[in-house]
């Protein structure tokens, strides 16, 4: 397994803005990089890390004891944010932090079905314990709604041909293994896309994967109740590793913080939009090219950040 590296760990810590007896939440907690640097600091507050990968949650557990006292693990995903603060009492925390890429242990082990390059079961869930996996959309959805999964996910130009391939092969015999499915994505592709510098399954891959895991969906609702849990001078950070996540981030910040419909020229404003957050970042921020050397998987990483205002 590759050795864990935190991405833009320096950035986010700064972005944070940390207070040693302040609650922070870790909606991601993955392998525990990322909290473990914000436990480090703390003194007399407390961390809340939430991973629905319990794998992961044993792991980072184990990173995080020398600070068990301030640590909260739970079992859920960041997209029940509301529900999780609930349950353990606490209304608003000084910061939270989401990191949206797929673990390295997720990528790395072949059993869990994420990578194209290792050949094992379909998979992909991050959830062990829900029922729906990769295997079940490959198999099991029709044409048109693997081809608008393909396109809409993983902005796969290509979409239709991959769709009316996997339907012609599962027809024949139900395609079960990461290495099968990327082989036929392979060869559904035109000569030119085989060309291109990335593995002609990636983008499939990431749509299927969103697809079982309702990634989206997630960071919808974690958007837009994450401004309400924040305490007057909060901060939210989330790294996003592609376009979809990206833009969905952006326009909740910008919601949150130009959410007026009234028109411009209205002299005050009447449509009872309150601000609730101010953007920190404009433009998001970039891994240093120091940092994507040393780790590839931060390439694609962009962080952005706000801080909850004063009502």
């Amino acid at each position: 397994m590759a050795e864990h590296v935190p991405v833009l760990l320096e950035e986010c810590i700064e972005m944070l803005n940390i207070r040693p007896d302040g609650i922070y939440l870790d909606g991601t907690l993955g392998l525990g990089g990322h909290s473990a640097a914000i436990a480090a600091r703390l003194a007399g507050g407390r961390l809340i890390g939430i991973d629905r990968d319990e794998t992961a949650l044993q792991r980072a557990g184990e990173r995080l004891k020398p600070w068990k006292e301030h640590v909260t693990l739970v079992h859920s995903s960041f997209g029940k944010l509301d529900a999780v603060l609930e349950d353990l009492g606490i209304p608003a925390v000084d910061g939270m932090l989401f990191d949206l890429g797929v673990s390295s242990p997720q990528l790395d082990e072949a059993e869990r079905g994420f990578s194209y390059r290792m050949d094992a079961p379909l998979d992909m869930r991050m959830d062990r314990t829900q029922s729906l996996t990769a295997r079940d959309v490959v198999n099991r959805y029709d044409e048109a709604e693997l081809s608008r999964i393909l396109f809409q996910y993983g902005e796969e130009r290509y979409a239709r041909r991959i769709a009316a391939a996997i339907v012609r092969r599962r027809a024949e015999k139900e395609i079960g293994t990461t290495g099968e499915l990327a082989e036929l994505i392979r060869a559904a592709m035109p000569a030119p896309a085989l060309r291109e510098k990335q593995h002609p399954a990636k983008r499939s891959f990431q749509a299927i994967r969103i697809e079982v895991n309702g990634e989206l969906r997630e960071v919808e609702q974690m958007m837009a109740s994450a401004p309400g849990h924040l305490k007057p001078g909060g901060r939210l950070c989330v790294i996003t590793f592609h376009s979809l996540e990206d833009r969905i981030v952006k326009q909740g910040i910008n919601r949150c913080e130009h959410g007026c419909t009234c028109p411009r020229e209205a002299p005050v404003c009447t449509c009872g939009f309150v601000q609730t957050l101010k953007n920190l970042t404009g433009k998001p921020i970039l891994p240093t090219p120091e940092e994507q050397a040393a780790n590839p998987r931060a390439r694609s990483a962009k962080l952005r950040a706000a801080e909850r205002v004063s009502i």
